[in-house]
């Protein structure tokens, strides 16, 4: 698995939570809302600390969502992945050699067979499942892509980190600070 031995992944939305993860244990941070101007000097401290970046580009404020965005990110920023909702955004960096989460959001049916459908397409390396409490979807989705899943979005405890992996998970994305330093 790419994540090895870190089953929760933090995902910051602030600096001062960026911060105070370089001196943490985690080899991995997800970097939530960002601006483009703060990217290349995140990236490269978190370098310097022995860190790996998985960078939403979604919510990077002063990009657009598209290839030349995702270009710009790959080329110039850098990051060791990206996670996007968007299968343009995740093609091109997988071209870049950089790891791939799509992340997909549970609204319907309708959704989920729309999101199978890119999947096959993008083919990416891991799946970001949202609302990460719907330990039956972790295992359908699991089960059908045969792709590693993290859990994302509304976990809240250390009662929804555990379900999450009994549903097989292979890692739980959230911003909680008090769960960073769960383990499976």
């Amino acid at each position: 698995m790419i994540f090895k031995s870190q089953s929760v992944l933090p995902a910051v939305r602030k600096i001062k939570d960026f911060e105070r993860l370089m001196d943490s244990k985690n080899d991995f941070v997800v970097i939530l809302d960002s601006h483009v101007a703060q990217l290349r000097s995140l990236v490269n401290i978190a370098r310097q600390h022995k860190k790996k970046v998985l960078l939403h580009a979604d919510l990077v404020h002063g990009l657009k969502n598209d290839e030349y965005a995702a270009e710009f990110l790959c080329q110039e920023i850098r990051p060791n992945g990206i996670i996007s909702t968007r299968g343009n955004v995740l093609s091109v960096a997988k071209k870049r050699g950089l790891i791939t989460v799509q992340r997909l959001f549970l609204l319907d049916s309708l959704a989920l067979e729309t999101s199978y459908r890119s999947l096959e397409k993008v083919q990416p390396d891991v799946i970001e499942v949202l609302p990460g409490l719907v330990p039956k979807m972790i295992i359908e989705i699991r089960d059908r892509t045969k792709l590693p899943v993290i859990a994302g979005g509304l976990i809240r405890t250390e009662e929804d980190v555990r379900q999450a992996f009994e549903a097989g998970a292979s890692a739980v994305t959230t911003s909680l600070k008090g769960l960073w330093h769960l383990n499976a």
